[in-house]
């Protein structure tokens, strides 16, 4: 069971956060204060903190080099000051990673789904006839090796990633100019779902007609 821990005063962020976690079926408690947190912490474990670094009753990274490192917490932190140093001293703590506020909570989300994939025991995702090491970075089908390009592996992990989620069309084009620095448009995210499709099987990868693609871990 995914259980969250949020630190954070802002209503706001707290009701949006709130919203995203319950659809995700995540157990979550928020505190608005590191007192609150710290009574929290005494008796319950967490699977995720996500931490603001400014809070009415202290600093969130004392808190996390205090209290949060020592109990192995991964946790991501919130912040309002877009510092390299606050950034770097964050990261250096030992904090799993950041985001600057203001974010989007889509943005948030992937990121906590990221922390929480690598945190797992099991770095092995299954999706019906496909497992996929998060760790090794390698795919098989029914026990056997799938050989895919850097490209293609890439593509398929960001699905594994958000698996159950719908990726959009736009955000696979966004992820294929960041890794490879080449014009792409539209076509080019077609092509490489069909490429990846006839190597994992067409019935892995699901079309949703003007959106884009989803892996399910079950069928449907």
């Amino acid at each position: 069971m995914i259980d969250i821990l949020l630190v954070e005063d802002n209503e706001t962020i707290v009701k949006g956060l709130e919203y995203a976690f319950a659809k995700k079926d995540y157990q979550y408690r928020s505190v608005s204060s590191i007192k609150e947190a710290c009574f929290l912490l005494a008796d319950t474990s967490f699977s995720l903190i996500v931490l603001d670094i400014s809070l009415p009753d202290g600093d969130g990274l004392s808190f996390f080099e205090g209290e949060i490192r020592k109990r192995g917490i991964p946790t991501l932190f919130l912040t309002a000051v877009d510092e390299e140093e606050t950034i770097v001293k964050s990261l250096n703590l030992g904090a799993e990673d950041y985001v600057t506020k203001p974010f989007s909570t889509k943005e948030l989300m992937a990121r906590i789904n990221r922390i929480l994939l690598r945190n797992k025991k099991d770095s092995v995702i299954r999706a019906r006839k496909l497992s996929f090491d998060m760790d090794k970075m390698t795919v098989e089908r029914e026990g056997k090796p799938v050989e895919l390009t850097s490209l293609e592996l890439k593509l398929l992990h960001f699905l594994f990633l958000n698996i159950n989620r719908t990726v959009t069309r736009n955000t696979l084009l966004d992820k294929i100019w960041e890794w490879t620095g080449n014009d792409v448009d539209d076509h080019t995210v077609t092509v490489y779902m069909k490429r990846i499709r006839e190597k994992v099987g067409n019935d892995m990868i699901t079309t949703v007609k003007g959106i884009g693609y989803r892996v399910d871990q079950h069928e449907k």
